[in-house]
């Protein structure tokens, strides 16, 4: 039996939300947030962003923390910064690492706070 064809008056109805200013975003807008999210898709990358939610940390400190290897550690503190996640500055020899700004804590804070709700 052929399906009955659509027209735009038996679309559903639903209340919508009212629409925001700037409500529309670019490709390019669109490939950074996928980026920005692709670069907080694992695991152990995530959890360097958690320990640098609690301030500054120099590569080594971060290293220890996690007992892994070095190169392991600055290669996602690298995937990271391209993201613009964190921040980095250089003293003498150590290199340090913090969020990039208060947008990138609200995100991870928001990230993780959904995960608990889901897991409950």
């Amino acid at each position: 039996m052929p399906s009955p064809s659509r027209h735009a008056s038996d679309a559903c109805q639903h209340e919508t939300r009212p629409s925001s200013a700037g409500a529309e975003y670019s490709p390019r807008q669109l490939e950074v947030a996928a980026s920005i999210c692709k670069a907080m898709a694992d695991p152990s990358r995530l959890r360097l962003l958690i320990w640098l939610s609690q301030g500054e940390m120099c590569v080594s400190e971060l290293v220890e923390r996690g007992d892994e290897k070095l190169g392991s550690v600055s290669a996602r503190l690298q995937l990271l910064f391209n993201a613009r996640l964190v921040t980095r500055r250089r003293e003498t020899k150590h290199v340090f690492y913090a969020l990039a700004d208060e947008h990138v804590h609200d995100l991870l804070s928001n990230v993780l706070h959904h995960a608990a709700e889901a897991s409950a």
